[in-house]
């Protein structure tokens, strides 16, 4: 999720007409890193 996350915001830099792009690329890197360090359901599972 966060290199997809990269992969847009890098989109989003590039074409400066999708700046939309740049918003949903932040947002998946924050979620992505929120899920790498919160365990979900009470297991430490780390996925990179």
């Amino acid at each position: 999720m966060i290199i997809l996350g990269v992969v847009l915001l890098i989109l989003g830099l590039l074409v400066s007409g999708l700046s939309i792009l740049k918003t949903i690329g932040i947002i998946l890197i924050l979620v992505g890193l929120v899920l790498n360090v919160v365990p979900i359901g009470g297991t430490r599972r780390r996925v990179f």
